[in-house]
């Protein structure tokens, strides 16, 4: 699916002021809600602002890609917006947000704004063409400009068949905005360089590009730019220099030279079984964590709320009444106790429910729900 097909001219903004993050956010989904897929523009923004409390979406060189995924949207969009004088957006470079694009995608097995994700972050890592977007003139022209290059550098790119001196693999922990910056970089200083390299891209919605036993072959080394494990098996023999994915996005060109002109300082890579099983363990190790976290986060709001209901009515009971019900005296005391003790008493519910989410998504939640109920 194209970007153009996504973004409509009533969705496109390029005057826009704000003095803060929250106030870009709610302006950026008025601006969605022009695209007319948006079923629920409160429940849309909540998703928004809670993906934003999760990390910021301000990836860096003046950009921010804000997305929510849910059941108040019916069909995928995107929004754009250009702001001149830029926003603080607590982007992981500090740097003011000038030019944001938000994305809507429905709560099904598509994830189209994965793919989306990729898209964008592959055509904003080009300088240039973040240049011409900041200075368009017209949403025509806006539109026209992501169009060109789409083509250029998406469409087009399927049809190349080169010999390629050098290889590589993109990836990172969430697999979205970082992944395809670091293969755009190093795509991009390969044409310049004059030795083109293919890169493969791990990201969550799979691996892209992928390299061929063929290309392997006749490749003279390996860039691996990943903060996550990467199975180097079908490497082995080869020269490969190992290095993070930020380094993928702001020193491409030192990697690209490395790579064809220090062989000595790179070594050859013998795989090892030991190498697989330390993989497997760290993905493991990696899953768990993950899966524990997705249910700490969601089970934290019902621990600090349920505790805040129950100090509460501590402050508002008298212990003299009967100090061995103390929290339960008077009314109000009681009803505060009351809905905070049940905020306590879901929050083992909640953090298995939501880790279940995460190994199995909904159909392991059902199971969850049904096995709890001897349905």
């Amino acid at each position: 699916m194209k970007i153009t097909d996504l973004i409509k001219k009533d969705s496109i903004d390029l005057n826009v002021e704000a003095s803060n993050k929250e106030e870009i956010i709610q302006k950026a989904v008025e601006l969605m809600n022009e695209n007319g897929n948006i079923t629920n523009k409160e429940k849309y923004l909540e998703l928004v602002i809670k993906r934003e409390e999760e990390g910021s979406t301000g990836i860096g060189e003046e950009i921010a890609i804000p997305h929510g995924k849910g059941d108040s949207i019916s069909a995928p969009g995107i929004a754009a917006m250009v702001i001149p004088n830029g926003v603080d957006f607590k982007s992981l470079d500090e740097k003011p947000v000038k030019l944001l694009f938000l994305i809507a995608a429905p709560d099904n097995k598509e994830n189209v704004h994965l793919e989306v994700l990729s898209r964008l972050s592959t055509l904003l890592m080009d300088e240039k063409f973040r240049k011409k977007l900041l200075n368009a003139k017209s949403k025509d022209e806006f539109l026209k400009i992501i169009d060109q290059a789409e083509k250029e550098k998406i469409e087009l790119k399927s049809d190349e068949k080169i010999n390629y001196e050098l290889l590589g693999i993109t990836a990172c922990p969430t697999g979205i905005a970082h992944t395809y910056m670091a293969a755009e970089a190093l795509e991009q200083m390969g044409n310049e360089l004059g030795s083109p390299i293919k890169v493969e891209t791990q990201g969550q919605s799979g691996a892209k590009n992928i390299l061929t036993d063929e290309e392997i072959k006749n490749a003279k080394a390996i860039i691996i730019a990943a903060d996550v494990n990467v199975d180097l098996s079908r490497f082995d023999g080869k020269r490969v220099l190992r290095t993070r994915v930020s380094d993928g996005i702001h020193k491409p060109k030192e990697l690209i030279e490395k790579a064809l002109k220090s062989e000595n300082e790179i070594p050859i890579y013998h795989h090892k079984k030991s190498d697989e099983e330390n993989n497997e363990k760290g993905n493991k190790k990696g899953n768990i964590y993950k899966h524990l976290m997705n249910g700490v986060t969601h089970m934290l709001p019902f621990v600090v709320g349920g505790g805040i209901l129950i100090a509460i009515s501590f402050l508002l009971d008298n212990y003299e009444i009967n100090p061995s019900n103390f929290g339960m005296n008077t009314p109000i005391a009681a009803f505060f106790k009351t809905i905070g003790s049940m905020a306590f008493d879901f929050m083992l519910l909640i953090l298995s429910g939501y880790i279940a989410m995460s190994i199995g998504d909904r159909p392991r939640v059902i199971s969850w729900i049904c096995w709890g109920s001897n349905c």
